[in-house]
């Protein structure tokens, strides 16, 4: 997964979507409760991620980390 990360969060709806590479005709997977992974249409390749009752599930920003470059790597 190579590209831009585009991340959106909703305040009012509490929630966060973060995707990388370009925007292309994709379709959501729910991998758990309130958390899904958008794949390619094409290719099936995650390109990301939506967490609904994000600030729920992350007390605060601070809780999050992320090391770049990062490879999401999907079981079917």
């Amino acid at each position: 997964m190579k590209g831009n990360m585009r991340i959106y969060y909703d305040e009012e709806g509490d929630y966060l979507e973060i995707f990388i590479g370009n925007p292309r005709p994709n379709y959501g997977e729910d991998i758990a409760s309130g958390v899904t992974v958008f794949k390619d249409e094409e290719t099936d390749e995650i390109m990301g991620v939506g967490i609904l009752n994000f600030r729920k599930k992350s007390k605060t920003l601070k809780d999050i980390e992320l090391k770049l470059p990062f490879k999401i790597v999907s079981e079917s």
